[in-house]
């Protein structure tokens, strides 16, 4: 296995223009919430409220682009949003191996997404296979 048990890894990522208007074009998701800065000041967040699927992007980038192999599957993965994320809002991403099955090579990372405020946004786990 090229991945070993407690290995850490960490990522900035950064919600910006880019990010936000390329999930709206591709997955039209056009809430009021995610939309409008009115609406979302009505109902007591600062802005309009990033879309939580963006860190699922995020994930995936994780797994396809930032591990030392490609020979990976994501299996499953849980998230749990604890905090608004906004724009421009600058998410330091950190993830440890916390379980790994050597028979089946199957890894299991505990991740966390933390805003610059240190607050966490998102927190779970995801599971992947390697071939």
């Amino acid at each position: 296995m090229v991945l070993q048990e407690n290995q850490a890894f960490k990522h900035q990522f950064r919600v910006d223009d880019h990010v936000y208007n390329g999930f709206i074009s591709v997955f039209e998701d056009r809430n009021v919430l995610h939309t409008d800065e009115e609406f979302a000041k009505n109902k007591g967040f600062q802005s309009k409220v990033m879309h939580g699927n963006i860190l699922n992007g995020f994930l995936s980038y994780f797994i396809g682009e930032l591990l030392p192999t490609d020979d990976v599957m994501i299996l499953s993965q849980t998230i749990n949003f604890k905090n608004p994320v906004y724009l421009n809002d600058v998410l330091n991403f950190e993830a440890v191996i916390t379980d790994q099955s050597e028979a089946v090579r199957v890894n299991t990372f505990a991740f966390k997404f933390i805003n610059e405020n240190l607050k966490t946004v998102a927190s779970g786990k995801i599971q992947i296979k390697e071939f």
